[in-house]
Order: structure tokens, then sequence, then C-alpha cells
């Protein structure tokens, strides 16, 4: 308990800065928000004036910031300059990106773990090899190459999965993305679930185990892959974060409405509210994941 709150006490000034860093650089921006916003029509200094008091762009920063973190507190996550609700407009793309994310992030584990086993009992075989081949490929390959051709071969040619949007649902409309964007870190949990299984099959208690006459599937299963599974199980929930935070290309090349679409499409106009919550957001489930 005493670990748990320790760890949970170092969230709490990482999401503070945080969110005054995204808002200090969001303030840092050069422009006028409202004159952006009124584009190549003219308009009144009043009304700018009252449009400026509205959302405290006429306050300093710190003051700025202390409206938004009461707002946050309190429930209301603020409004665009055209006045829409930013909770409204996250919403969709939150469950969007939790969907993509959680279905990469089983394939990871189902996939990666089951290769790394396969290649770690046949170390040095053609399915080792063919394993450490495969995951380099892919690593070595960018996101977006593998990504169109998952979309020509599977989606367009085969027919077996949509190419893109949402209008499947799941797990129909997610299953190609959530491959691709998985694919990465599927290559480096097979190679570390590999590299820890050849480790620990090494060890003096894997030995002891099997001259005490153990069958090899108890000693794999009970004793070696379990120790091995330590740093994977690591990895895995620090790219839990990595997935929610990063689906930038892939959500891009499948046409999907992700939080970081709608946090590009924030950052031109200066919006504040839409920008620092988005990417706060993101933060969040990094930080819980780490934790």
């Amino acid at each position: 308990m005493r670990y748990a709150a320790r760890r949970l006490a170092q969230a709490v000034p990482v999401f503070v800065v945080t969110t005054f860093l995204i808002y200090t650089m969001v303030f840092a921006l050069p422009g006028d928000p409202m004159l952006a916003l009124a584009g190549d029509k003219p308009v009144p200094e009043q009304v700018l004036a009252v449009m400026r008091q509205r959302y405290h762009l006429d306050e300093p920063l710190l003051v700025q910031y202390g409206h938004y973190m009461l707002g946050v507190f309190r429930g209301d996550l603020g409004e665009t300059f055209t006045g829409q609700p930013v909770s409204e407009l996250l919403q969709d793309r939150w469950a969007v990106t939790a969907q993509l994310a959680l279905t990469a992030w089983v394939f990871e584990l189902v996939v990666g773990i089951g290769l790394g086993v396969l290649a770690g009992l046949r170390r040095g075989g053609a399915a080792d090899t063919a394993v450490l081949a495969g995951t380099t490929f892919v690593i070595a390959v960018p996101v977006f190459v593998v990504g169109y051709t998952a979309q020509i071969v599977l989606g367009l040619n085969l027919g077996l999965f949509p190419t893109a949007g949402t209008d499947d649902g799941w797990p129909g409309s997610y299953l190609l993305p959530g491959m691709v964007l998985g694919s990465f870190g599927l290559a480096y949990v097979a190679r570390l679930t590999r590299t820890s299984l050849v480790e620990n099959l090494r060890a003096d208690y894997v030995r002891t185990a099997t001259a005490k006459g153990m069958v090899r599937r108890r000693v794999v299963g009970l004793h070696a892959l379990r120790n091995s599974l330590i740093p994977v199980v690591t990895y895995l929930g620090v790219d839990f974060g990595n997935l929610m935070a990063g689906t930038g290309v892939t959500g891009v090349t499948f046409y999907l409405p992700w939080i970081g679409e709608y946090v590009v499409q924030t950052v031109q106009p200066q919006e504040g509210p839409g920008v620092v919550l988005g990417a706060t957001l993101r933060g969040t489930v990094f930080v819980a994941a780490v934790l």
C-alpha cells in the first residue's frame, strides 16, 4: 500500500507540470486566436474584447491556467472558441482511440509472446531464424508503409477487412489497424520473450527441476516462462500508454477519428482547452500505464 500510494503521489506533480507546460506552449503561440477565428472578415474591437474576456485571453498566463484547472476539477472541460463543449468533441474520439489501442495491445500480447516462446524453445532452428528475421523486417519498415500495404493486400485485394473508417464497429473496423499499430510492439515483445526465455532455460533452477524428473512442459510453463515474462509484462504496461498516446500515423492511414487528430486541429486556432485536454488525457493514460 505504501508503494502504491508513493507511485500515485508521484503522478500528481507529473500531471500538473504536464498540463502547465502544454498550456504555456499554447499561450506562447504567436497571433490572436480571436482574429484567426474571424478570418478575413472585419470584427469590431468591442466584440473582440468581449470574446477575449469570455475565454480569459486578456489575463496573464497563470490566471488563465488557474481558471482552466478550476474548471477541470469541477468537471467543466471547457469549450472551443465556437462554443462547442470539448467533452462532446472528445467523447467519440476517445472511444476510438481506446478500442484501437486495446486491440493492438492484445495482438502484441498474444502473438508476440507466442512467437517469442516458439523462438526461445527452438533456439538456433528454422522457427527462431524466421521470428528474428520477421521482427527485424517489421521494425525496419515505416508504419505508414505497413499500413498502406495491409490496406491494399488484405483490404482491397483479398477483402478480409474494411480499409477505412469505423462503420463496421469493433472488432471489424479495428482489427486491421490494430494489427498494423501493434506489429511494432509485437516485434519487441517477441524478441524480449525469446531472449528472456533462453536465459532462464539455462538457469540452475531449471536444470534442477529437469534433473528431478519434471516433464518438459511443466519446467517451461511453471518455472522458466513465468520468470521470463516479468520484463515482458513491464514492457507491455508501458507500451499500452504508448499505444494510447501514439496512434497518429495509423489513425490517419485508416481514417479513424482519434484524439491526436483533434489535438492537431485545435493547435492552429490556438484553442487552449482542446489542446491541453487532448494532450493531457493521452499523457495521463501513459502515466497510469507506467505506474
